[in-house]
């Protein structure tokens, strides 16, 4: 059974920090890539950060480009997420998904097939 369970959310001041962990069980961690999303209530989910099976190439949305940055451990079975500089904006649920299953092809939700519980995020100005 595929398990993905994030941490490390909370509330945190505009131009502070937090760090997200995601652990993952139950499949093959390094031969998927791994990606966090995030989604306000309402709006589309956005494809916020990826980062390929062994490490060797990193995606990043254009509004989190310079201030997130992705890694993962393969053999603790964990991708986490920096994420500095907060914005208001930067308020979500995020979620910790299994994917692209192509790499590349960050934006479509076909790409994706686990999804964790999610983790919010709450950045007070």
């Amino acid at each position: 059974q595929v398990q993905l369970v994030e941490s490390g959310g909370g509330l945190a001041q505009s131009g502070g920090s937090l760090r997200l962990t995601c652990a993952a069980s139950g499949f093959t961690f390094s031969t998927y890539s791994m990606t966090w999303a995030r989604q306000v209530p309402g709006k589309s989910i956005e494809w916020v950060s990826g980062i390929y099976r062994d490490g060797s190439d990193t995606f990043y949305a254009d509004s989190v480009r310079g201030r997130f940055s992705i890694s993962r451990d393969n053999a603790r079975h964990t991708v986490s997420l920096q994420m500095n500089n907060l914005k208001v904006t930067d308020t979500a649920v995020y979620y910790c998904a299994r994917g692209p299953l192509t790499w590349g092809q960050f934006a479509s939700g076909r790409e994706y097939d686990w999804m964790g519980p999610g983790t919010q995020v709450t950045v007070s100005s």
